[in-house]
């Protein structure tokens, strides 16, 4: 909503400021998007008639001019506008004037002519004109006049962002009534009176559907001049709305919506056959807009009708075929009264919208549409002539206003702050409403114009409004602390953050909503949740692995030449269950690309690989220990993927893209990547602490030659089963295949270090426990490397 300050305040001027103005209206609800100047600063630019005009003696298209600039002389000032003219008047900067772009005019010399000063075009001074050359002011215009006094241009347009409830603040009308019930400044009344009729005629109004609209309101004037030009004073008001003008009649509708808040429409009546109908529209019908846009009407569409034909979709936008042009003598002007939700959906279905279907899907005053209708016949007789015919007036269904009460008790106890009963009724009473006072406090009454008053919260949120939000004192709570146990076994989500943070992930969030491709590509998943009203296109389903994301984040880091990335995101993944529900667990993922460390002169660039993210895992599980087994994962690669398992139970996974994404996703190489169930991270198991040993421990290293088949982790548990308590560590450190290891076979070293917590450990009780631990190895396959 846009409109002028000036237009404002000619009905409620506060002692406010500009930018107290914006502040008050900002913390009362109406949030104050800008404000902008009306024009730019220039000074010195005054009304001017031009008194003589003749033809430059050295140049065909300059004229040179004697103007009145109300000093008792005549100025002598060149000008090459093609409608300058003896007599009319138009702006003229004087030598020391300054226009916009810090253009100083002094005296010169054009072509051997002196000139002291500059006539001025529209655009010349920052002012929208649609005269090409310069601009023709009204012939009543006051000579030496200041032009910025007289065009109204030290103005100010604010542009409100008014919330769907408050539809009663899109106007003008509304607006100065929230400003006076904030201020307690004088409201200046309109006081519209009815306009007597000066003919007969008039047509005959029905309403097929009262349940969607309740009043229509209808009137004939007869032999107006349609043609008249519009005011100066109502052009530069619909201007300063953000609105053009169209003719005299158009712009005058366009006037009282902006000013009473009412939708009108004016139809020519010639164009009119038999008497008006609103009704909903028949199956095939079609109706040409005042956009030009031929739309086929479909039956939950609302339409003005007359005996033969749809004029205009009710609440919407009127028809081309039957609107007012400048030939039109005879019209009909309407206002009328639609339920909000006849109107709402109804034009973004259609692909269009217009400021009338903008108020009506958020409720018009039902009470305005008489007062509405005698505000436009007396400007249009004022503007056009024209005889009045008699109002034709329609009542069917009215919205009911319900009483709402609210207790001075809740009052109190919502805003923090005692107010008195007499305090809250004088607000009630600035703000139009209608009220009863009881023991308890108010039962009220909203008034016709507001919509957004059901409930006693309501009421409650108009009184912190006026009272001002400002002077309800930040008092901060007063209540007893305690100290809450944290369990020993569990870790605090910002404590996983730190961990992969410190080790050199930085954390993402990414939509909820991914492409359907990443779920089939990266989960393997074909059935996701879908969403019944995406934001976009490539947002249609839910995500069920985070895996999509961070490929999505590495694709567009690399895109931007960053090519070591390691990203983290800790976030809900959605999984539909057979019965249809939705399970929604919290996962924790990680990516891992490039080199391992940033590129420096002590180490040599080495690519990340499956281990690096693998000692990740461990660290983000310790001081449990998992158990790594081979899998299968429609994101990775076949050979270089492995599930975690913690207590046998499966938590995640991890390893490295799939070759196949990697060329499909356009990635220079394949990044490393875990997934895990976040409550895997979060339980941590309690600390257990043991004594450390003074005596000296003892290493033995075993190598075991075994299939390809069997894995380490295989070895480590059969060696441990039967390992004493003195085995404080048995740990793979080699792999070897090649010379002296039989093709299928590989071997691997284990240390093996002992330690006993009361004594040194003697040779017979280490070479039982290697014996034991050997023995156990064979038993799985494995053969003492020679």
């Amino acid at each position: 909503m846009q409109f002028s300050e000036q237009w404002l305040r000619s009905r409620v001027n506060p002692s406010l400021s500009t930018d107290e103005l914006s502040y008050l209206l900002t913390m009362a609800g109406l949030e104050v998007e800008e404000v902008n100047a009306a024009a730019p600063a220039f000074s010195g630019v005054v009304i001017g008639e031009v008194k003589e005009c003749e033809k430059h003696e050295n140049a065909d298209r300059l004229r040179v001019t004697k103007v009145d600039v109300g000093t008792g002389e005549l100025v002598q000032v060149v000008c090459g506008a093609p409608n300058v003219a003896v007599g009319v008047k138009v702006p003229c900067a004087l030598p020391g004037a300054i226009l916009p772009g810090d253009f100083r005019i002094k005296p010169t010399k054009m072509r051997g002519v002196e000139s002291g000063g500059m006539l001025c075009s529209g655009k010349e001074l920052g002012v929208p004109d649609e005269v090409d050359g310069l601009m023709l002011l009204p012939a009543d215009a006051p000579v030496g006049h200041n032009i910025r006094d007289y065009l109204g241009l030290d103005d100010s347009l604010f542009t409100l962002k008014i919330t769907p409830n408050r539809a009663d603040c899109l106007s003008i009308r509304g607006i100065a009534r929230e400003v006076a019930a904030l201020t307690g400044s004088a409201l200046t009344a309109w006081n519209i009176a009815a306009v007597a009729p000066q003919t007969d005629s008039k047509l005959t109004v029905s309403i097929a559907d009262s349940a969607l609209c309740g009043r229509y309101v209808g009137r004939v004037l007869k032999n107006v001049n349609a043609a008249a030009p519009t005011p100066d004073w109502m052009k530069r008001r619909l201007e300063r709305s953000g609105l053009r003008s169209i003719s005299a009649i158009v712009d005058i509708t366009n006037y009282i919506l902006l000013e009473q808040g009412q939708p009108m429409h004016a139809f020519d009546l010639d164009k009119i056959d038999g008497g008006i109908t609103v009704r909903m529209a028949a199956a095939g019908e079609k109706l040409v807009c005042l956009n030009e846009k031929e739309i086929e009407l479909t039956p939950e569409l609302m339409v003005i009708a007359d005996d033969s034909k749809p004029l205009a979709i009710a609440g919407i936008m009127g028809g081309l075929d039957s609107g007012v042009t400048t030939a039109s003598r005879d019209i009909f002007l309407e206002s009328a009264f639609f339920q909000p939700e006849a109107i709402a959906g109804k034009a973004r279905a259609l692909g269009f919208g217009s400021d009338s279907s903008y108020r009506y899907e958020r409720g018009v005053d039902f009470a305005l549409q008489t007062e509405a209708i005698e505000r436009a016949t007396a400007l249009v007789l004022e503007i056009c002539g024209g005889e009045p015919g008699p109002l034709t007036e329609t009542v069917s269904a009215l919205p009911a206003r319900a009483s709402v009460a609210v207790r001075t008790a809740r009052v109190a106890k919502v805003l923090g702050i005692s107010l008195a009963a007499d305090e809250i009724a004088a607000i009630f009473t600035r703000l139009g409403l209608s009220f009863e006072q009881n023991a308890d406090g108010f039962v009220v009454s909203a008034p016709s114009f507001r919509f957004d008053i059901a409930i006693e919260e309501d009421l409650i949120e108009e009184i912190a409004r006026v009272y001002g939000y400002d002077n309800i004192p930040a008092n901060a709570p007063v209540a007893a602390q305690t100290m809450l146990p944290q369990p020993e076994g569990l870790r605090v989500r910002s404590e996983v953050r730190r961990l992969l943070a410190g080790r050199d992930f930085q954390e993402i969030v990414s939509y909820a909503f991914v492409e359907e491709k990443w779920e089939r590509d990266f989960a393997g998943n074909t059935n996701p949740v879908r969403l019944i009203n995406p934001i976009a296109s490539q947002m249609s389903v839910m995500r069920s692995s985070l895996i999509g994301g961070l490929v999505d984040t590495l694709a567009a880091n690399l895109n931007r030449k960053h090519s070591r990335v390691r990203v983290f995101e800790i976030a809900r993944v959605f999984h539909k269950q057979a019965d249809g529900s939705v399970q929604q667990p919290e996962v924790v993922a990680g990516l891992a690309h490039g080199s391992r460390v940033d590129e420096q002169w002590g180490s040599k660039a080495e690519r990340v690989d499956f281990y690096d993210i693998k000692a990740d895992v461990e660290a983000l599980l310790y001081p449990r220990v998992a158990e790594y087994h081979k899998a299968a994962h429609p994101a990775f690669h076949p050979g270089r993927c492995a599930e975690v398992l913690l207590d046998g139970v499966v938590v995640g996974v991890l390893g490295e893209l799939h070759p196949q994404w990697v060329q499909a996703y356009g990635l220079t190489n394949a990044p490393v990547l875990f997934e895990l169930a976040a409550c895997a991270a979060e339980q941590v198991g309690r600390v257990k602490l043991a004594p450390v040993s003074k005596f000296q421990p003892v290493r033995r290293d075993l190598a075991l030659v075994v299939a390809e088949e069997v894995s380490a982790a295989t070895l480590q548990q059969a060696m441990l089963a039967v390992a004493p308590e003195s085995v404080r560590e048995l740990a793979l450190f080699d792999l070897y295949r090649g010379k002296g290891v039989d093709e299928g076979k590989k071997s691997l070293a284990f240390r093996i270090v002992l330690q006993a917590a009361d004594r040194t450990l003697v040779d017979d009780e280490v070479e039982q426990a290697v014996a034991a631990m050997l023995a156990a190895a064979e038993a799985a396959g494995a053969v003492l490397r020679a």
